[in-house]
């Protein structure tokens, strides 16, 4: 039983989640929060190694939701689960895309879902930010010392143009220093 769960909700993100893997977070925290297999806190872990794994982040997050859950099989299932869609989609699309890719309506439907996709992964990052205290109504010197690395960091992609892997091991690094 519960390896249809896993397969068929994630069957499921995978049909209705569109922006790649970040679009699809809101999704997963919702659909995972509802059957119980984690609490909101267990997922964001999830979700910070899933983004800090090779591949994609929403099938890495798939896995390991689905290992919690149900063990090596529970995260195969979930991983068919999560890949069946794109990849039925994707042979779907590449068969018509080329024909239709000029199409003023194709075009026009493209370009009106980039909103949502850029508000869905916002949405994801806020509620991240609060879940882990990035964010807060309370301030505090710990609050204060994650949004100095969350600036930092920011400045150092977009404006040092440093490498995300390179960012990722200083934050560690940091983070160690200042929470051990």
């Amino acid at each position: 039983m519960i390896l249809w769960q896993l397969f068929y909700t994630f069957l499921m993100i995978g049909f209705v989640s569109f922006g790649g893997g970040y679009a699809m977070i809101p999704v997963i925290e919702m659909e995972v929060s509802k059957h119980g297999w984690m609490t909101t806190q267990e997922l964001t872990d999830v979700i910070a190694i899933a983004g800090m794994s090779p591949g994609p982040i929403a099938t890495n997050s798939a896995v390991i939701v689905g290992y919690t859950t149900a063990g090596l099989l529970g995260a195969v299932v979930s991983a068919l689960g999560m890949v069946l869609p794109s990849l039925f989609l994707i042979l779907l699309i590449a068969t018509f895309f080329y024909r239709f890719s000029s199409n003023q309506t194709v075009q026009s439907m493209f370009y009106g879902l980039r909103p949502v996709v850029t508000g869905l992964i916002i949405y994801a990052a806020i509620k991240f930010a609060l879940t882990n205290d990035v964010l807060s109504f309370t301030p505090s010197l710990h609050m204060g010392s994650l949004l100095v690395i969350f600036t930092l960091s920011l400045f150092a992609l977009t404006k040092l143009n440093w490498h995300p892997v390179f960012v990722i091991i200083l934050s560690g690094l940091v983070g160690v220093a200042l929470y051990s």
